[in-house]
């Protein structure tokens, strides 16, 4: 059987369908932006965003003045996407293409914003690895947000098996490491109109 290769079905993705044309588009990160702005954040704090593709949270970032945003993902295609979009504020951005459990930093970040990147990841391996790197990549009182499919939500994800996650399970795999600040639940209108159940928690590095 052919070994699944995760950067070659993200790239596929990212080339042959429009953003707005994937469940996770999101024109209004409003949930992750009220997070971010309740940590009152200096302007030149540095903030990693996981997974973020072609995501529109690095617009919103940039728009609120933030100026050391860095955006990771495994596919070079939705990071090319992401700097056509933004065109010269491009630059202002560093970007990133890794998979998440091959990341080594070069720097330390501030905040850690994952939104529905880390439920792909269902080894136990890889879900300790995700965790190690994280730890690392913080700065001492450095944040972490994270949003995930809840048990309520989708079990598979662009024809993926996801790893669901309660905020009890959250809190179980995240304690060694970090002291959770609070969970909730949202909903996501995807463009095609179904509803995604969402669990996001917020998690400060233990000292």
């Amino acid at each position: 059987m052919e070994q699944f290769d995760k950067k070659k079905h993200w790239d596929s993705i990212y080339s042959t369908k429009q953003t707005t044309e994937v469940s996770w588009y999101e024109p209004n990160p409003a949930t992750s932006m009220a997070h971010i702005n309740a940590l009152d954040l200096n302007k030149d704090a540095f903030i990693i965003d996981i997974g973020g593709g072609d995501s529109l949270l690095v617009d919103h970032l940039l728009k609120n003045g933030f100026t050391n945003v860095s955006v990771l993902d495994i596919s070079q295609a939705a990071i090319d996407k992401a700097k056509n979009r933004l065109g010269e504020l491009a630059t202002r951005v560093t970007w990133l293409v890794s998979d998440i459990v091959n990341f080594k930093p070069e720097h330390k970040y501030d905040l850690w914003h994952d939104r529905a990147a880390f439920h792909f990841l269902t080894t136990t391996k890889d879900i300790e690895k995700y965790i190690q790197i994280a730890t690392q990549s913080l700065n001492e009182n450095g944040s972490l947000f994270i949003g995930t499919f809840s048990t309520l939500g989708p079990k598979k994800c662009s024809g993926i098996d996801i790893q669901q996650y309660s905020e009890t399970t959250m809190e179980t795999i995240f304690t060694k490491h970090f002291d959770k600040i609070k969970c909730i639940e949202t909903e996501h209108k995807t463009p095609f109109e179904t509803l995604q159940n969402f669990v996001f928690c917020s998690f400060k590095k233990k000292q």
